[in-house]
């Protein structure tokens, strides 16, 4: 079984993961409460680090067309409620950094990785010879 790269399920950055598989942030294994546009935003940030992010690519990643709303308005707090779960400083960031008039940058180092190290299964066998192989 080969490990995914290309598209990770998992992004590591400081002592935080952002599983895009199950919706979900943690902060040394515990959940973090964070809405789903905001979920959104970060997942899309992260996952193209170091890039600038228009506020026009986030509106049309987490909205749909369809949608009524002030995508202004929804973005600014969407971003507020990011950074206060991050503890993330606007002025001072450490994770998104804000490019005024222009959109966001993720700026935390990111490190994809489909499995977390430590949730490979460990094999221990009497017999190394017969322990199963993991191939990475």
């Amino acid at each position: 079984m080969r490990l995914r790269t290309q598209n990770p399920s998992v992004i590591r950055f400081e002592n935080y993961e952002l599983d895009l598989a199950a919706e979900e942030l943690r902060k040394q294994g515990s959940s973090l409460k964070l809405q789903p546009q905001p979920f959104k935003i970060l997942a899309y940030l992260a996952s193209r680090p170091g890039e600038l992010i228009t506020r026009q690519q986030l509106r049309d990643h987490v909205w749909p067309g369809d949608t009524f709303v002030d995508f202004d308005l929804a973005i600014n707090q969407a971003i507020k409620q990011i950074r206060a779960v991050l503890n993330d400083d606007a002025e001072r960031p450490r994770v998104i950094a804000t490019l005024p008039r222009r959109g966001y940058r993720f700026i935390a180092k990111a490190m994809p990785g489909a499995v977390a190290e430590a949730s490979l299964p460990r094999f221990q066998a009497k017999d190394p010879k017969k322990a199963p192989r993991i191939r990475r």
